[in-house]
Parts: structure tokens; sequence; C-alpha cells
């Protein structure tokens, strides 16, 4: 859709790489992409692209800044940490109408002291298996950098920061803390999943659309190619191996 945009208006083909690929029904506030173009398309006022692509993409999506960036940025390789946050409502009557796209209903009290217990225990270089669906010759260790709550209201929101994300991970994470927060697991269950090497069948996946990539940082300049260098390496947990 958006390549499909880019392609009509500056007339060649255009492939676009994301900061991080998310599930259907997710939402990307912050997403971030790049793509190459030849000289001869590369527009003169990057920022006026807004506008032109506001006129070729559907309501739900928009793009909101275009920049000129390095020739060594990858959007991708580059990002050294995602922020996600994940929506949930414990009022008895639901989500309401003008946030039921983004917000999941959870209607049960929720202990968040102890949710935020379980969630501390994850913080830090682990292998997280347990939390992710399976991807052939893809590393599931990862540095999950904050995990933590807030409520206003009925309104419970976990936010979750990461140098990278494997497939459904976030959602799995949320998903074992609500299980904390009802009472039907504990702190120590959650921490306990560190030491699984595969998808764990007791972690339930939270449903998609409660969660937003919101923000995706990345490094200055001249520390852009490092960065996609040691993206690009296979990390393991210190003292053993994915796997051992």
């Amino acid at each position: 859709m958006l390549e499909q945009a880019l392609s009509t208006i500056l007339r060649e083909p255009a492939a676009l790489t994301v900061a991080g690929r998310t599930d259907a029904g997710v939402h990307a506030s912050g997403q971030v992409a790049h793509l190459d173009v030849s000289v001869a398309a590369a527009p003169a006022e990057p920022e006026r692209l807004v506008r032109r692509l506001a006129r070729f993409l559907p309501p739900d999506v928009r793009v909101t800044a275009v920049t000129e960036v390095p020739a060594e940025f990858d959007a991708r390789f580059s990002a050294i940490r995602r922020h996600y946050e994940y929506r949930i409502t414990t009022a008895r009557y639901g989500a309401e109408p003008l946030r039921a796209r983004d917000t999941v209903s959870v209607p049960k009290t929720l202990d968040l002291d102890a949710m935020r217990e379980a969630s501390r225990g994850l913080l830090g270089l682990h292998d997280f298996a347990a939390f992710c669906r399976r991807k052939e010759n893809a590393t599931t260790v990862r540095e999950l950098q904050r995990f933590d709550w807030s409520r206003e209201g009925d309104i419970v929101t976990a936010y979750v920061s990461a140098d990278a994300f494997c497939w459904s991970m976030v959602r799995s994470l949320v998903g074992a803390m609500i299980a904390v927060g009802e009472g039907r697991r504990t702190p120590e269950w959650t921490i306990a999943l560190l030491q699984e090497r595969s998808r764990s069948s007791s972690v339930l996946v939270a449903p998609a659309h409660g969660l937003s990539l919101v923000a995706v940082d990345y490094p200055p300049n001249e520390e852009l190619a490092a960065r996609n260098a040691a993206t690009r390496e296979v990390r393991t947990v210190p003292g053993g191996c994915c796997g051992d």
C-alpha cells in the first residue's frame, strides 16, 4: 500500500525496510521505514511528500514525517531500542466505543503490584524462547530494558521496551502478566519461564489490537554503521546459548 503510493509519486519502484514487523491487528503509531531512491527520483524537499502521500493512502494509514538520512541508516538494523504500549480496560462495560480499536477488555480486578513484580523479574538479557513463536534460524535472546505498568481509572497500560523483539514476544509477555494480575499465576512462574528453550503452551498470547509500536530509537549518525554490524551478530546469554 505505502510502497505502491511511493512508487506512483516517485515514478520508480519503491521497496521499504521497516523498523519492525507487527502481527496482524497491531497498531504502529511510531513505525519507521526507509527506502533507497535514485538521484533522478529523489525529491528536492522530502517533507513535501507528507501531503502528497496523504492523498494516496487510506484513512487509517498516515506518514507524519519524511527526511533524508545518511546512506548507513537502516530502519531495522540501525535501531537501538523499540517501545511498545499495551492498553487494557478493566471496566465492567468493556472498552469505550471511541477506543475499542486499541483497547482490550479484561473486566476483572488486576493486581498491579504482582504484575510489576513479575515484570521486573524479566528485565535484562535473557533467552525469551518461552514467549516467542518459533522462527527458523532466529535467535530468541533479547534485552528487555523496560517493562512496567500504570493505572488511570479503569485503564491499565503496559510499557515495554527492548533492543529488539521476537515474534509475538510482547503479546506473550502481556498475556503472562494478565494471568499474574488475575491471580491465576505467580510472579515466580513467569521468571521460571526464562529457563525454557521453546515456546511455552502455558503462556496465552494477548489480543493484537491492544498493542501499539509507539517509538523507535536510533544512535547518532556517526554510530550507524557500527550499530548495523552489532545488530547482525547472533547474541547469546552470558554463560550459555539459546538451545544449550
